[in-house]
């Protein structure tokens, strides 16, 4: 898969991605790492004499990360308040964008959308492809780059803690975090804008992870950051706002969820305690009829 066969667009593409799938994903191993928005903060773990850091075993750790370009670069991660996505062609490459405001993401042909779903409503959003998952995360920066050098430490850190086997390797962008367990690899990009950085988490089967690494980073160089000109502090996630069709996916998922909880709680107040008779003869069930 070459990086990256995509120009100025010549025709209009059709931008509407396909009905998102709604699911309540299951909490995996690596998942601290990933929903964690706010990595750059967590301090390091102290190491023990002997311990050698994850930084130290990557070859390129004394040399400067490349300073991305996202104006006039040949390849994005672009700016989109200084670059129009709709003067590039993905068609070759995308079925759709789908659109986050603050971020534009190409979706690679056959993938879909997955929110994952929490307590209070949504909580992670998935492009799900044939290889495995992308979860893309954008967030503020200082005018300086560098923060994703720094966030590099924290997330190898955390994932070690978490027990992933951890080393760095050198990609399009600088640093890539890869983290190992239990036959499936999680791998973290992240790339320096204009007072923005994105961050892409890439997880899959170990025997795939090669063609979920070329097909992660064909994403990120075909997505759009857009920081706006609100204040926000660096380090913090950049807002977030569904499409429409994505946002009543997401409610009427909401709504199942309530429903079905509601019948739950009312037959655990109505279930009568063990040696007091049938349902029809607690007195605590009212009206209730007999369900056999």
């Amino acid at each position: 898969m070459a990086l990256w066969p995509f120009g100025k667009k010549k025709e209009v593409v059709d931008e509407t991605p396909a009905a998102p799938e709604v699911s309540e994903v299951p909490t995996a191993p690596e998942a601290p790492v990933e929903a964690d928005s706010a990595e750059a903060s967590v301090p390091e773990a102290p190491r023990s004499l002997g311990e050698q850091s994850v930084l130290d075993e990557d070859p390129s750790a004394g040399e400067p990360d490349p300073v991305h370009d996202a104006i006039n670069g040949d390849m994005g991660p672009f700016d989109a308040g200084s670059v129009n996505i709709q003067d590039f062609d993905f068609s070759d490459f995308s079925k759709g964008v789908l659109d986050l405001g603050s971020i534009q993401v190409p979706l690679p042909q056959n993938s879909e959308v997955q929110v994952e779903m929490g307590e209070q409503g949504p909580r992670m959003l998935h492009v799900v492809t044939q290889f495995g998952r992308i979860t893309p995360v954008a967030f503020a920066a200082p005018t300086s780059a560098g923060q994703w050098r720094e966030a590099t430490k924290e997330i190898a850190e955390g994932m070690r803690r978490d027990g992933l086997t951890v080393h760095v390797e050198k990609g399009p962008w600088g640093r890539e975090v890869v983290g190992e367990a239990n036959d499936r690899k999680i791998r973290i990009a992240g790339v320096d804008g204009p007072r923005w950085m994105l961050r892409m988490t890439m997880i899959s089967p170990s025997d795939r992870a090669d063609d979920m690494r070329d097909l992660g980073r064909e994403v990120i160089a075909r997505t759009f950051v857009n920081r706006g000109d609100a204040p926000i502090l660096a380090g913090s996630p950049l807002p977030v706002a569904l499409p429409k069709q994505l946002a009543e996916q997401v409610q009427q998922a909401m709504a199942q969820r309530a429903a079905q909880q509601n019948p739950a709680q009312q037959n655990a107040t109505q279930q009568p305690a063990a040696g007091n008779g049938t349902p029809d003869q607690n007195p605590d069930q009212g009206n209730t009829p007999n369900a056999e």
